[in-house]
């Protein structure tokens, strides 16, 4: 992974998309290209390759609605002698900063480095503090855990239709979006498992409601994944001592109920598993204390299940 810092995508992305949007809009207005050079600070030749059309200019800048506000704002007040280069500055500025709080700069960023994936690109704007160092840990925990999915034998056959997941929530968790997981589902293509993004905080609703419902009995209970209900996969746990657990499949107040079982045992069981209603598929949860324990329980007990 390439080391790219803010700025730089900035510098080589943003600033000479910027320029060329603002030098064609100055010379609309009737400016020379010499006057525009003034403006922006380069040269006439740099004035007439932006106004030629010639650069590459990058398209989530070009197309951001806050672009098009920007550019014409300053060139209305360039051309009109209302704004000076200390205002123009400001409010270049001003969208620069917008574009870094999880807006292109952010979508830029990830891709020249894929290990900020999913952190909204909080990097820029909150700094290496704790809470951030606690959020990477945790993405990295669910990307730990898809490839323990991925790559363990038999667990392709294990995924429901409906696809599958494996969450890990944040120590403090409150709701779904403390809870990391992987867009769009974990699925079986051609008996291999998929995992079609890298994970992301409240990217799943179900999982994360069994999460935070063991969490409100047992805090150390904060990683799961889920499975198709199989008698061999359940037998398989019970002869490995597990604590296992029957629930109602409906989703209404799911997380309530969930939570009511939990306390009425005061505990919280090892693998938790409905038999499927009308319109939805029996699922079995298997439960630890990471989105990674959850995963590797989860394949030896597929693994278990196919030996008999």
């Amino acid at each position: 992974m390439s080391l790219r810092l803010p700025s730089e995508i900035v510098v080589e992305d943003v600033v000479p998309t910027l320029r060329a949007l603002l030098a064609r809009e100055l010379a609309d207005r009737g400016l020379t290209q010499e006057e525009v050079a003034g403006h922006l600070g380069v040269t006439q030749a740099a004035v007439s390759t932006y106004v030629s059309g010639e650069p590459e200019l990058e398209p989530r800048i070009v197309d951001h609605p806050r672009t098009a506000a920007t550019v014409e704002s300053v060139a209305t007040g360039l051309a009109g002698g209302e704004m000076d280069g200390y205002d123009a500055l400001a409010e270049i500025l001003e969208l620069v900063r917008a574009f870094e709080d999880r807006g292109p700069i952010c979508e830029l960023h990830e891709e020249a480095m894929p290990g900020l994936e999913g952190l909204g690109c909080d990097l820029c704007v909150r700094g290496t503090n704790p809470e951030l160092r606690t959020e990477r840990a945790v993405l990295d925990d669910v990307r730990e855990a898809a490839r323990i999915l991925a790559t363990s034998h038999g667990v392709a056959a294990a995924i429901p239709n409906v696809g599958t997941n494996v969450g890990t929530a944040l120590p403090d968790a409150t709701g779904v979006a403390d809870v990391a997981a992987v867009p769009g589902r974990i699925y079986e293509m051609g008996g291999r498992v998929e995992v079609p993004a890298n994970p992301e905080f409240g990217a799943s609703e179900h999982v994360a409601t069994t999460i935070l419902s063991a969490m409100a009995v047992d805090g150390e209970r904060r990683g799961a994944v889920n499975l198709a209900t199989d008698d061999a996969l359940l037998g398989a746990a019970e002869s490995r001592g597990l604590d296992r657990l029957e629930f109602e499949a409906g989703y209404e107040n799911r997380g309530q109920r969930l939570t009511e079982q939990f306390e009425a045992r005061a505990a919280v069981p090892d693998v938790l598993y409905h038999r499927g209603a009308f319109g939805i598929e029996p699922i079995t949860y298997v439960l630890g204390e990471t989105g990674a324990d959850a995963a590797r329980l989860a394949a030896e007990l597929v693994a278990d299940a196919a030996e008999g």
